[in-house]
């Protein structure tokens, strides 16, 4: 199999017919027919169901398709990677950020830094969970990632912390406690919550529910969501309640107030995780970058 079998596949899973598809790849459609009937007969089974006018992609054609993309995707990447290298420029640099972070601050600072910085170099983003993150920078997919409290880290990982949030309480507004002057764990007995699942911290996860325990709450989870989005729109629409950190001000919907707890002592740490072995000239620049820029703000 190779890389033009997989080509001339997509060509025509997205054209359905060949004269179009061998017009759209520039090859003549007996060829292109051909290639298609090596492909198919070098994987073991069919990709199209052949019709009096064109082809229609059945449902093995349909996976193989999901997973072609992807493949055509990684290697176009690989090249693009390689290419940069060949011409001079400095390379690629592979970014997560948490998606409990806000777009400003040390996080936009540093990127803008960056970029002056290293104008040749290529700085690819990539918005994800922090547990996420961490595998991601585990498996070379990442460089180095913006995470949110996930302390003691795996062995192999390096770690600098920039920020510590509060957290806070989101609620629908009009909401009663919006006209309170305190608050206290203890008021939010009964009161429905949207919560993360553990997977997706679970360390900080135990210290937000033994902080509520201490308090005299043992919150009444109706609902959990993974992400920061997620929560505040299940807030928004009053499935229940949402703890946040405190930077989610700038992500907060209209719909969606803030209130402080005055006993909610636990923060949310940030750190920037990389690899201990990950020597990269561009993300050793980064690193240094971004402590540059904490110690400026």
């Amino acid at each position: 199999m190779e890389l033009r079998h997989l080509r001339y596949f997509v060509g025509v899973a997205e054209e359905q017919h060949f004269g179009r598809a061998a017009e759209r790849l520039h090859v003549a459609q007996p060829a292109l027919s051909r290639q298609i009937q090596d492909l198919e007969r070098e994987i073991g089974f069919a990709l199209f169901d052949r019709l009096p006018r064109g082809v229609r992609i059945n449902a093995a054609g349909k996976l193989f398709l999901t997973d072609v993309r992807r493949i055509l995707q990684d290697v176009e990447e690989a090249r693009l990677r390689a290419e940069r290298i060949a011409h001079g420029k400095s390379g690629t640099l592979r970014i997560g950020v948490a998606t409990a972070l806000p777009w400003h601050g040390l996080v936009a600072d540093s990127f803008r830094e960056f970029r002056q910085m290293q104008p040749d170099a290529a700085l690819e983003l990539h918005h994800l969970l922090s547990i996420q993150q961490i595998e991601a920078v585990l498996s070379g997919r990442l460089d180095a990632g913006f995470a949110a409290g996930l302390i003691p880290l795996d062995k192999s990982l390096d770690h600098w912390q920039f920020t510590q949030d509060k957290m806070v309480l989101a609620v629908p507004k009009g909401h009663p406690l919006t006209k309170r002057n305190r608050v206290r764990l203890r008021d939010l007995r009964d009161i429905p919550f949207v919560w993360f699942p553990r997977w997706v911290n679970p360390g900080f996860y135990d210290r937000m529910m033994q902080a509520c325990s201490k308090g005299g709450l043992t919150p009444r989870v109706v609902q959990e969501a993974p992400d920061r989005d997620t929560n505040l729109g299940l807030v928004q629409c009053r499935i229940g309640l949402s703890w946040q950190n405190e930077a989610v001000r700038w992500h907060c919907p209209r719909g969606v107030a803030l209130v402080s707890v005055v006993d909610m002592n636990v923060r949310m740490p940030f750190n920037l995780i990389w690899r201990k072995d990950n020597t990269s000239p561009l993300l050793q620049k980064f690193l240094a970058q971004v402590m540059s820029t904490r110690r400026k703000v």
